[in-house]
């Protein structure tokens, strides 16, 4: 009897390589809607990647409610920053890349010991005063209006790296670009920041 041989199945009309996948158009217009602070959109997008997310998490942090945590602080991370997504690559790639960032930074927290803790207390009477305060909000807002004026490309790579707080290699992976084009990048947008800032100063004077 013949041996008979099943052919693979021929894709169909509505998918071909090189056409956009559905899901991560769906996930792009998701963070479009979270750009513009649509709740239902964020708890959308924590549906769909939340146990994912919290998976990763989980096997850095080894603990439950540390990790729980951890996927709370990420999610407002996304909250804030998915105006900086442009969708070159997955949103997936992005989230899991702030939610380590995030576990690492929670890790090395945790690594304080009572002793530490007692000194940061100690350190109340060396905090800024009010006119400090007030000058540091005055200038953050400087900052923040100067980031607008930048190029989409520019504000992402900053959101990025000092928004969400990813290494340049996690940058790099987010936005699917080698690690030196996210360094010249980022040179490029802190000189543009800095002009900006500079000119600002001038006017204001």
């Amino acid at each position: 009897m013949e041996e008979r041989i099943d052919r693979p199945r021929v894709m169909g009309a509505s998918w071909r390589p090189g056409r956009q996948d559905p899901a991560r158009d769906e996930d792009g217009e998701l963070l479009r809607r979270i750009a513009r602070r649509d709740r239902q959109a964020l708890a959308a997008l924590y549906e769909r990647y939340g146990r994912i997310v919290l998976a990763q998490i989980d096997r850095m942090a080894g603990d439950r409610a540390l990790s729980e945590e951890v996927l709370q602080d990420t999610m407002l991370a996304v909250w804030h920053g998915a105006a900086t997504f442009e969708g070159r690559s997955r949103a997936r790639s992005w989230i899991i890349a702030i939610a380590r960032r995030r576990a690492r930074d929670r890790l090395r927290r945790g690594r304080l010991d009572t002793d530490d803790y007692a000194a940061l207390e100690n350190t109340a009477d060396t905090q800024p005063g009010p006119e400090s305060l007030a000058l540091e909000r005055a200038e953050a807002a400087a900052v923040a209006e100067s980031i607008t004026g930048l190029s989409r490309a520019h504000q992402e790579v900053l959101g990025l790296v000092f928004g969400t707080g990813l290494t340049l290699a996690e940058a790099a992976g987010v936005l699917d670009v080698p690690l030196g084009t996210v360094k010249s990048r980022l040179f490029a947008a802190r000189a543009a920041l800095a002009r900006r800032l500079e000119q600002r100063g001038a006017t204001e004077r």
